[in-house]
């Protein structure tokens, strides 16, 4: 999925990839109170592989939908929005109301595929006020907007617009209220490829941004506020709406109601997918990296400063398997779920319907699995009051709830390392924890971007990009039930000494221990 010419139908809003040759280097009630603070925090045991999520269909009929936000008002609904620029309303005891709670499409360019209503956002004070916060690329000129929309009297109150006349993708979109109150928005670079305007190292801009007003009141001839606090607030030349920097796209991102950490999820070019994880204290100024670097590679060296300083990524894959595009999602907090997933970031793509659950362990490593298929081409995860999670596909327009299970895998990987210098031996121990024996295997796993393979033992390595398969040797097919298998290989390395995250044997996820 790397070249335009898939564009006609890979569906909605996503900055998809452009392959560019650059220099490359190295459901609960709706009545259940909301978890307390203490509930929130405490994170499942449960190893991630021993994990699978599933959804069940509740909807359907949506038009292209975009995002999704829940009112804390003991109904259960779900607002959900449109491209071409309605806000649709789910209720769970009804079902998807026919008529929209908002309709705005007079006001959205919804032309080409990436442009129209993106993001809903809804204030602490929503119950109150009635006021709730849109998203979306306005016409004439496509350009990104945020505005407040009164339901009481249907008036829709432009708050910022950024220019994006010149190309009509990555415009970004994501609107959310932090633990501060505060009111995020994420914006794309501006589109084209390969950062033709230099957006993301630039602070004078808010092209390839995620932003942080306080909308609650205005300053001045704004009608929000700067807050003090923000990191550019003040500096000369620079925007003072900048909070993090350095992104491409990012489409969604969310935060964490346990400790205010930050997830992004930011679409790549053509090669990377990315997801960074930003405490409370480093978000403020935060340089994501772009266009100096996509994911873990230098992509522009001439947009790269020897005084920045870059955010390494906390999780990246390739598009070797048919990724296209990061869909970020949000960290399990629910109570239904919350002895299995509790604390499980999740996320997905919106080519291959992977699920990807991230999340760290009690040494601060996140861990990392594949826990199941999301329906095609999902555009947006949003939760309930009480933490459930549901997601939205783009074609052919539904919404649907996420659920986990405890599943035991069949395969366990045990990892031991030994590292030295630029070098590092790895080995691999695959026990067969199922009742069947297994003939014949193959081990697939990525390997850390800045490793290569020197030699290999008890198998045969082959790979495309970074994903690597061990295959059996013929006289160690056989693994008995309980029985278990030694494999290893020798490798160099930069400044990445870190094993396999995650393994596929015979396509099955395996459990994982070890360094």
């Amino acid at each position: 999925m790397l070249r335009q010419l898939r564009r006609r139908w890979i569906g909605l809003l996503l900055a998809l990839p452009v392959l560019v040759t650059g220099p490359l280097s190295l459901p609960a009630s709706s009545a259940e109170a909301p978890l307390s603070t203490e509930s929130r925090a405490v994170a499942s045991a449960i190893p991630l592989e021993e994990i699978t999520a599933t959804t069940t269909q509740v909807a359907s009929g949506l038009k292209r939908p975009t995002a999704l936000a829940a009112p804390d008002d003991g109904t259960g609904r779900l607002f959900i929005t449109e491209k071409f620029g309605t806000v649709r309303v789910y209720d769970p005891a009804t079902g998807l109301a026919s008529a929209p709670l908002l309709d705005i499409t007079s006001q959205v360019d919804s032309s080409d595929n990436e442009r129209g209503l993106l993001g809903i956002a809804l204030p602490p004070d929503f119950v109150q006020s009635q006021q709730l916060y849109l998203a979306f690329t306005a016409l004439p000129d496509g350009a990104v907007t945020l505005a407040r929309y009164s339901l009481a009297d249907a008036r829709l109150e432009v708050l910022l617009q950024q220019p994006h006349a010149d190309y009509t993708n990555h415009n970004g979109g994501q609107l959310a209220f932090g633990p501060d109150g505060k009111l995020y928005w994420a914006i794309g670079d501006g589109g084209g490829a390969g950062d033709p305007f230099d957006s993301g190292q630039r602070t004078d801009t808010l092209l390839g941004k995620i932003l942080r007003l306080d909308v609650s009141r205005s300053c001045g001839a704004l009608p929000y506020c700067i807050p003090a606090d923000n990191p550019f607030a003040g500096v000369a030349g620079a925007r003072g709406e900048i909070w993090v920097w350095g992104a491409r796209n990012p489409w969604r991102f969310s935060f964490d109601p346990a400790d205010g950490s930050m997830w992004v999820a930011d679409v790549g070019q053509g090669l990377w997918e990315e997801i960074d994880h930003l405490t409370r204290d480093e978000q403020p100024g935060t340089n994501l990296g772009w266009s100096c670097y996509e994911g873990p590679q230098v992509f522009d060296a001439s947009q790269c400063s020897s005084g920045a300083r870059y955010r390494a990524q906390d999780f990246y894959y390739s598009h070797y398997t048919g990724s296209c595009a990061v869909i970020g999602g949000q960290v399990y907090r629910g109570r239904q779920f919350a002895d299995l997933a509790g604390g499980t970031y999740i996320a997905t793509d919106y080519c291959t319907s992977t699920i990807w659950a991230l999340r760290p362990d009690s040494n601060g490593v996140l861990r990392q699995a594949a826990i199941g298929q999301m329906p095609t081409q999902v555009t947006a995860f949003g939760s309930t009051p009480q933490g459930e999670l549901y997601v939205v596909n783009d074609l052919p327009g539904g919404l649907h709830r996420v659920s986990f299970a405890h599943t035991t895998p069949t395969c366990q990987v045990a990892v031991t390392t030994n590292v030295w210098g630029t070098g590092m031996a790895v080995y691999l121990t695959v026990t067969n924890r199922g009742t069947t024996p297994i003939n014949g295997w193959a081990l697939e796993f990525p390997l850390p971007y800045g490793q290569a393979v020197i030699s290999d033992w008890n198998t045969t390595l082959t790979n495309i990009g970074d994903l690597y398969t061990a295959s059996d040797s013929g006289y160690n097919s056989a693994i008995p039930p309980g029985g278990s298998i030694t494999l290893g290989y020798l490798a160099s390395h930069t400044d990445d000494r870190s094993a396999p995250g995650r393994f596929l044997l015979n396509k099955a996820s395996c459990a994982r221990t070890g360094s």
